[in-house]
């Protein structure tokens, strides 16, 4: 069987009808990233998201029960690529320093545009249900897992001590991230001064983990 006949196999071509329902679902999804990204999370209607996407609030509701689901798939979705993003900011050969602040660095290049989108991110992860914040945690686990590769990495080459705490060096160094874009927010820091900051900080993570030379 050819690569072909397997490709068409595993996705099998979607009928007109569900090829226009995959589209709505987009053009929704590009609305509300739209809005969530220009105002947040709260001011952010469904009926102004209808109105961006070119359809009536019916259609909106027909994909997504309500603005909470919508929000966690732009979520899931602006994860991912950030995940690529980050991934392919690590410089590679580079001391575990440099790598990690090439990655973070072009998160920040990447999503300060989006500010209030991580503004909202970030607020609605204190007051959602359980069940939400783990799919939230799913979302970003990419994220995660990019770190702890960089880090992984680094013991393998001997920059980083063989008992370091790994796990806890990654929820470091990601709560860090995160809590960097209220200085975005509210001092006006663009991403240069806040990939000078987080280099600081990556500094007084690792100096703890770091290799005796």
């Amino acid at each position: 069987m050819t690569e072909s006949a397997l490709s068409t196999e595993a996705a099998p071509r979607l009928n007109r009808r569900q090829a226009a329902k995959v589209r709505t679902r987009q053009k929704v999804l590009d609305a509300a990233r739209s809005l969530f990204a220009e105002r947040g999370y709260e001011p952010a209607t469904i009926r102004d998201i209808a109105k961006g996407a070119g359809m009536s609030t019916g259609a909106v509701f027909a994909n997504f029960q309500d603005k909470a689901e919508l929000f966690e798939a732009v979520l899931t979705e602006d994860m991912s690529r950030l995940a690529e993003v980050v991934e392919a900011g690590a410089p590679e050969g580079e001391p575990v320093r440099q790598r990690l602040l090439g990655a973070l660095s072009a998160g920040y290049h990447s999503s300060l545009e989006h500010l209030p989108l991580f503004q909202a991110i970030v607020a609605r992860s204190w007051f959602q249900p359980l069940a939400a914040e783990m799919r939230a945690r799913a979302a970003t686990k990419k994220l995660l897992l990019t770190i702890g590769d960089i880090l992984q990495e680094a013991v393998a080459k001997g920059e980083l001590r063989q008992d370091a705490d790994l796990r806890l060096l990654v929820e470091l160094i990601w709560d860090a991230y995160l809590s960097n874009y209220r200085r975005a927010a509210y001092d006006e820091w663009d991403a240069a001064a806040l990939s000078d900051h987080m280099g600081k900080q990556i500094d007084v993570i690792l100096a703890g983990a770091l290799s005796a030379k």
